[in-house]
């Protein structure tokens, strides 16, 4: 692993595996680059990997306030630039993480070859306002454990718990996030919008729905994946954080995808 300054911000990061073509990862909330470590070595295979922790998540430098997303896709676009990524690479995005990648592409057309993005958030819901503003400020006051079982019940249901082990793994490193930096953009979720820009992704584009998702219904991302011109939409067994939950599921439908850009 190795750290990079970007954007004024200690971001950390890894760069794998040896293809002609680089695909980043852009974990969820709450996730960090360890939540693509099962599907990581199928990627390696085929090409070279930048996974990251975003700003204020695993070892990355911590936040408090408000983030921004300019910030986030900044934070790509910084990367790249200061690996010396300059070709078109794909980018894989999930949950919140698939918002980042969506505007990355969407602000960056020439960088971006191929884009994936699972149970697509761009949004949150006006009736759910209120609740966010609260469960930042609960989280700040009385940390991530007391928030665990709630959020990860929506989130890593019990039907995808079947591999204990992994589930055990995710719950703790989950709790693990900083409280301050999952406020931040908790409180960053309020005024995200992406939904806007999807029409100005021009790269070919996988959308992935996910039928035990119950916090993007397949039926959204469904709806989302009209406003991206070509975007092939497909559904999937699994949940929200489904290359969390379902690595070797996710890695056979993306993959493959993927390497149609070759």
């Amino acid at each position: 692993m190795n750290w990079l300054e970007i954007n004024g911000v200690g971001l950390r990061y890894e760069l794998s595996g040896a293809g002609a073509q680089t695909v980043v990862l852009v974990h969820e909330l709450g996730g960090a680059l360890e939540s693509w470590d099962e599907t990581l070595p199928v990627f390696r295979e085929h090409f070279r990997v930048l996974r990251y922790d975003q700003r204020g998540f695993g070892l990355s430098e911590k936040a408090r306030g408000t983030l921004g997303l300019d910030d986030m896709v900044a934070d790509v676009a910084g990367l790249l630039d200061a690996l010396a990524l300059r070709e078109p690479c794909h980018v894989v995005g999930s949950a919140l993480g698939a918002g980042i990648a969506a505007a990355f592409a969407a602000r960056h057309p020439a960088r971006v070859a191929r884009l994936v993005v699972q149970s697509l958030v761009t949004c949150s819901s006006p009736r759910f306002r209120e609740q966010m503003i609260a469960r930042a400020a609960e989280v700040e006051r009385t940390g991530m454990r007391a928030q665990a079982g709630a959020s990860l019940d929506r989130s890593y249901p019990e039907v995808l718990r079947f591999e204990r082990a992994r589930f055990e793994r995710y719950r703790l490193r989950w709790i693990a996030n900083d409280p301050g930096s999952f406020a931040a953009v908790n409180r960053m979720l309020l005024d995200m919008d992406v939904d806007g820009e999807l029409a100005a992704i021009r790269c070919p584009t996988l959308a992935i729905g996910c039928v035990h998702d119950v916090l993007r219904k397949p039926e959204m991302v469904k709806e989302l994946a009209t406003k991206i011109a070509g975007a092939r939409y497909v559904e999937a067994d699994s949940g929200h954080f489904m290359h969390v939950q379902s690595p070797g599921l996710f890695a056979e439908m993306v993959v493959p995808f993927l390497r149609e850009g070759r």
